[in-house]
């Protein structure tokens, strides 16, 4: 859907630009485009790899695991219908600590295992199940300490003050989390107190579902 979105896009872009007679502005917008997200990407790298760097750190220092006790108590609440010890815990702590830390990178493989994991504890693999939804809703609104990603950008087109965003990025995120939460709780509350669906009549000789049309 998103690459139809995308192609609708350039697709209107262009025919309006060519019923104005300025298809020059296309081909200079496209150039100027490339130009800066590349310009964009290498002014990211090194704060990336500084942060990504320092998150190893934390890691081997013990930090995370840490971070991941603390937060534990919090998670089984979030996840009452997730096994104590499933290794589904863990990958959400590890997400869980990562966003906290405003690393998004190092936060979307961990987040992408638990949702691996919490399919195996998913009875209906057609449907996402209410822990998957409950992960979803926080890996979206997470609570962000520092916002990496945003300070490069900042730093990258010479911000005055690049950190001045931690205060409101924090209070917006902190919002954020606590709506998603009560989203989720009152969705959790109507699924569990939804009627079972009956189930389908079968004839007990032919095996299959009778014919109700008479």
């Amino acid at each position: 859907m998103i690459n139809i979105i995308w192609l609708a896009l350039i697709v209107v872009g262009f025919c309006f630009a060519a019923a104005q007679g300025n298809i020059e502005a296309v081909t200079s917008a496209a150039f100027d485009g490339a130009k800066t997200g590349v310009t964009v990407c290498f002014g990211l790298i090194s704060v990336m790899v500084f942060w990504l760097g320092m998150m190893k750190l934390a890691e081997d220092s013990g930090l995370l695991q840490k971070i991941a006790k603390l937060l534990s108590p919090v998670v089984r609440f979030l996840f009452p219908d997730v096994p104590k010890n499933h290794p589904a815990m863990g990958y959400i702590l590890s997400n869980m600590s990562a966003n906290l830390l405003g690393l998004g990178n190092a936060a979307t493989p961990m987040g992408i295992k638990a949702m691996q994991e919490l399919q195996t504890l998913n009875p209906d693999k057609t449907d996402a199940s209410p822990a998957m939804c409950t992960l979803l809703a926080l890996n979206t609104a997470s609570i962000t300490l520092i916002p990496t990603t945003l300070i490069a950008i900042r730093m990258n087109y010479k911000s005055a003050n690049p950190t001045e965003i931690v205060g409101p990025t924090l209070v917006a995120t902190i919002i954020a989390t606590l709506a998603a939460v009560a989203v989720d709780r009152y969705y959790r509350r109507k699924f569990l107190n939804r009627k079972p669906k009956p189930p389908i009549p079968v004839d007990p000789i032919l095996g299959a579902k009778p014919d109700m049309k008479g």
